[in-house]
């Protein structure tokens, strides 16, 4: 290749700084912009060529960019992720296992590795939750969720879930991110760099979070990692002002807002040709536009006074124990149908029982946050279908890992975290309902047919919004990155439609 004269190099560099600045990551020729001008012969006969292909998408990697092309046919276009914090028991929700009550009060024997943190393997105990066969199908689920079971037939459970760790922050971090260490980017990073966004005044990836606190690893669960920090999840409060600060001053016209942001943005790129791939400072500035465009539609978007009695009895507004998870089910119907493509919903927060986290009373602990969040799903599972987006829209159940058959101790009914094997649900666009994959062993403690790891959950989750993760790369430290790492992985083809 002929190097381009100095002049011309100069030239060329200035011109396309900004647009490299804001897209870092390597093109599908493995070239950043800079190098691509360089090597169809540099000048201005380059900067044609660059507008041309920047239209048709070759060159996105920013988290405003519009929707961009999948690699395969796919229905969902919005994903949401109804995270139970801190670990649900599946045999005590929807992995049923009659042996428990006939083993019932006996030491467990096994050989499965049982108990975290030095806690003690108690005995084998049953559920006191009845299991019913719901729908046509008659997929058995727990008397944890009657308002739920009515959708039996819309839900794909996977009841072989299995995962690395058994500590709730790297679980956490793996269900979210697919690695059990932090600076990796979160599922809804990947959607959102992989599919581009569906409108211009909201975020892409929206995360809310239970009022007793966030999960343990707290921001780390909705980071962008090492892709610029657009992608990162946009942590939404559920009452007042979405975001904090969003609200414009009193006194401030809206005259007077623009040509401040307008000057705050000239210093900030005169700032950031300084700074040559800085996409957190590049985030920043787009951070600014966005908000101002927020201003008026998270606002309003939050704003439930505009939905019917109907509608927020529905949702469970009304009644104080399901009021908060309710409020985030029906801002997020709200969400998707303003464009964004992911929202992640938190159940529990902080610690132990403020979480699914029943290490001292599970019976109690599952009544509790099963009571709380079963009417506000049913309720989002149902507006979904009433207004249309049900068909474009996957839902994903299910927290960081399971929990053990035993107790914890003689005569406690805690249960310890397990990670060999638990049960996670798929409903909505293109999954098959109506079945359960998989299966745990005879007492629950194992995942022994159709294992999935969740890795594979995240292959599959891809499949259904029309990427393949084997494809799905992000060029980072001289490797071609992937949400579901470098081993062999597997999409559930039994759970698409």
């Amino acid at each position: 290749m002929m190097e381009p004269q100095r002049g011309a190099l100069t030239t060329v560099t200035e011109t396309t700084d900004m647009l490299e600045r804001f897209s870092p990551n390597r093109t599908p020729c493995r070239r950043t912009r800079r190098e691509f001008l360089w090597q169809v012969g540099g000048g201005f006969a380059g900067l044609a060529l660059v507008d041309l292909l920047s239209r048709d998408g070759f060159f996105s990697s920013a988290a405003g960019d519009e929707p961009r092309r999948t690699h395969l046919p796919a229905n969902a276009k919005h994903a949401v992720f109804l995270f139970m914090n801190g670990g649900p028991s599946q045999v005590d929700t929807f992995d049923p296992k009659p042996a428990l009550s006939r083993y019932h009060n006996m030491p467990y024997r096994g050989d499965t590795p049982v108990g975290s943190n030095g806690r003690p393997v108690g005995h084998l105990m049953q559920t006191p939750f009845t299991f019913r066969r719901y729908g046509q199908s008659g997929l058995e689920i727990s008397s944890l969720y009657p308002h739920v079971s009515h959708f039996a037939d819309d839900l794909c459970v996977i009841r072989s879930l299995h995962t690395d760790t058994a500590a709730h922050a790297s679980g956490c971090l793996q269900m979210n991110s697919g690695s059990v260490q932090i600076g990796k980017p979160c599922l809804g990073s990947w959607l959102s760099y992989g599919l581009g966004t569906m409108n211009d005044s909201l975020p892409s990836f929206v995360v809310m979070t239970d009022p007793r606190g966030g999960p343990i690893g707290s921001a780390s669960n909705w980071s962008a990692g090492y892709m610029p920090a657009a992608y990162q999840g946009t942590l939404f409060r559920g009452q007042g002002n979405p975001l904090l600060d969003l609200a414009t001053p009193d006194g401030v016209s809206p005259r007077t807002q623009r040509a401040s942001l307008d000057l705050l943005a000239e210093l900030n790129r005169a700032h950031m040709k300084e700074r040559p791939g800085d996409s957190e400072l590049a985030a920043r500035i787009e951070s600014y536009e966005l908000a101002f465009r927020m201003q008026t539609t998270a606002t309003e978007t939050v704003d439930l006074d505009r939905e019917s009695a109907t509608t927020r009895a529905m949702y469970g507004l009304d009644q104080p124990r399901t009021a908060d998870f309710g409020r985030k089910c029906l801002i997020t119907r709200r969400l998707l149908e303003r464009g964004v493509r992911f929202v992640q919903l938190y159940s529990g927060g902080g610690h132990l029982e403020d979480t699914w986290d029943g290490h001292s009373d599970c019976i109690a602990n599952h009544r509790l946050h099963a009571s709380e969040t079963d009417q506000p799903i049913a309720a989002l599972m149902a507006d979904l279908k009433r207004t249309g987006l049900w068909d474009e829209t996957l839902l994903i159940w299910g927290g960081e890992f399971g929990r053990t058959p035993t107790s914890e101790g003689v005569g406690r009914p805690g249960r310890d975290h397990n990670p060999h094997g638990f049960s996670m649900w798929l409903a909505g666009a293109g999954v098959r309902g109506g079945q359960a994959i998989g299966a745990t062993d005879e007492l629950g403690f194992n995942a022994v047919e159709d294992r999935c790891h969740v890795s594979d959950l995240h292959a599959t989750i891809l499949r259904l919004m029309g990427l393949d993760h084997t494809r799905l790369t992000y060029l980072y430290q001289g490797l071609e990155q992937r949400l579901t790492g470098v081993r062999p992985r597997r999409v559930l083809e039994g759970a698409l439609s």
